[in-house]
């Protein structure tokens, strides 16, 4: 048998426009089979028992006996056609209305015509009808019941089985019969709007509910809700990626104890709602607490938000401020550094100079330049624009990036490794900032870290999830006192460097939710760029 979908409808086969979900159609035909069942084990019992009432059968005892029985055998045959739906819906609706109206006839004539009552049961049944069916033929059976009565009185007329007429009654029953089934129509009608309704109603439920669960699952900060009790109800996506968690953690203390600490904390002063936790991987998270108060109910809400993007609002700060420092202070400095720069080549010109003098002021000229071009950075870093992320392959970008490179320059290309440890990486960066970085990050491997006939190796590959870039070269061993500078602006450790370019390249980085970080390993230097992944789907807010 064809299985039957739950939202399907049932219409009339008369009807246009009626139609009841499924699962309230077979609900209904159930209960009217079991009033059907009580109604023929009553009709059966009652006659047999001494005290059944004694209009049962008076006018023809056979023929009661007869179709008793066979409205009792008829309504049990039934029983499994409704409960396992052998049969369609429709076709079992109008059997049980089709076969009322002529058992109950029979019954009613057996029984003495319309004045023994009985026939007000067929007003039950076409209430059934309109309920079950409903539209035009709740009418169809309506006329049927009228014109049965109808025919049972005129054939009482015609055998003379009756004493007294009772034509009147049963054009009043008749009458009682459309009223019912009209009744019945509009109620049913009205019962299928509800229904209409509320499934209408559900349905956006559902979809909201699914929108709900998609949207926090891919948002980009994690989300916890915990009760009382710190026991977890929710925890999206991100809460495990952040966390470094391989399942959902059932219990707040579970994940850190300076998480559990600082919810203690808020929860005894409300305005302690943000902390800079340190997990147990040693790592740290940003963590903000907000309480929720659902229905009489108390829940935790706890946000984790990945310390790059805390990192990228710092910066974006910083970035502002030091615009506004440097465009206030370029002009007052490079006034008088012009007019240094001026003297010093005017005095260098000087026919009476003396080496000496002439090796000073190609000093004077040589630290004008220096400061300029410090100057020149500071105002680049200061100008620059909010990041305009774009996705990028790396398989297609890094490649034409070398040969720009190579043209810029003059850097001769087999002086470029570049493998794919990965391919196929996809990444969410700003292109022209991940082109300074990577131009600063060259140029210091070549002109620092590796000789005139040496290469350096330009790598990608998949590190926890975020695709990585590797630049590394063969150079001396940077100082472990040094190491915790190399990000410092204005450190450097050449005397015509000016220190800002890896400062820049960690300041961009951080920009766009990288991140910069220099590693000695295999005795060679390895300056990691790890970028946001463009093929994990969050959602920023």
């Amino acid at each position: 048998m064809r299985p039957v979908q739950a939202n399907t409808i049932y219409p009339c086969p008369f009807s246009k426009n009626y139609g009841i979900p499924v699962r309230q159609a077979w609900l209904l035909l159930k209960i009217f089979f079991i009033y059907r069942f009580i109604v023929s084990n009553l009709f059966v019992i009652l006659f047999f028992s001494p005290f059944g009432p004694s209009i049962l059968g008076t006018h023809d005892q056979q023929l009661y006996i007869v179709a008793s029985l066979l409205y009792l055998i008829v309504t049990l045959i039934a029983a499994p056609f409704i409960f396992w739906r052998l049969s369609s819906y429709v076709r079992q609706a109008q059997l049980f209305i089709f076969t009322d109206i002529i058992f109950i006839t029979l019954l009613m004539h057996a029984c003495g015509g319309v004045g023994s009552g009985l026939g007000i049961l067929l007003a039950i049944s076409i209430a059934a009808g309109g309920l079950l069916i409903g539209g035009r033929c709740a009418m169809l059976f309506a006329a049927l019941a009228s014109l049965s009565v109808l025919a049972e009185q005129i054939y009482a007329m015609q055998t003379d089985a009756f004493h007294n007429s009772t034509l009147t009654y049963s054009g009043m029953l008749g009458a009682s019969f459309f009223t019912i089934a009209f009744l019945s129509y509009v109620m049913a009608q009205r019962t299928e709007q509800s229904e209409q309704l509320a499934s209408e109603r559900q349905q956006t439920i559902s979809r909201l509910e699914e929108l709900n669960r998609y949207i926090i699952q891919h948002l980009q900060s994690g989300i916890i809700i915990s009760d009382p009790k710190l026991r977890v109800q929710l925890c999206n996506g991100a809460t495990r990626r952040l966390l470094n968690l391989a399942t959902t953690p059932v219990r707040l203390d579970d994940i850190s104890d300076q998480l559990q600490w600082a919810l203690d904390l808020w929860l005894q002063d409300a305005s302690q709602d943000f902390a800079i936790i340190q997990l147990n991987s040693g790592s740290e998270i940003q963590t903000r607490f907000t309480q929720l108060n659902i229905q009489h109910e108390v829940l935790y809400m706890i946000i984790f938000e990945d310390i790059a993007l805390y990192n990228q609002r710092l910066q974006q700060n910083k970035l502002a401020s030091l615009g506004r420092l440097t465009a206030s202070i370029a002009h007052e400095i490079r006034n008088p550094l012009g007019a240094i720069s001026h003297a010093g080549q005017l005095l260098s010109e000087a026919p009476d100079l003396t080496p000496q003098d002439k090796r000073l002021t190609q000093i004077i000229q040589h630290q004008s330049q220096r400061v300029n071009h410090i100057i020149e950075d500071i105002l680049k870093l200061s100008r620059r624009k909010p990041s305009k992320k774009e996705k990028i392959s790396l398989d297609d970008w890094l490649p034409e990036f070398i040969d720009n490179l190579v043209a810029e320059q003059g850097y001769r290309k087999e002086r470029f490794n570049v493998v794919f440890v990965d391919p196929s990486l996809n990444i969410l960066m700003d292109a022209g900032h991940l082109k300074q970085i990577l131009h600063n990050l060259c140029s210091n491997a070549l002109k620092y870290g590796c000789k005139d006939d040496e290469t350096i190796t330009i790598a990608t590959q998949l590190d926890r999830e975020r695709p990585c870039i590797q630049v590394i070269d063969n150079g001396p061993v940077i100082e472990a006192s040094s190491r915790k500078h190399l990000f410092e602006p204005f450190f450097t450790t050449s005397s015509s460097g000016t220190g800002l370019g890896l400062y820049i390249s960690r300041e961009l980085a951080e920009l766009n939710q990288a991140k910069l970080s220099y590693a000695f390993s295999d005795d060679r230097n390895c300056f990691s760029l790890s970028l946001p992944n463009a093929d994990q789907a969050i959602i920023e807010i």
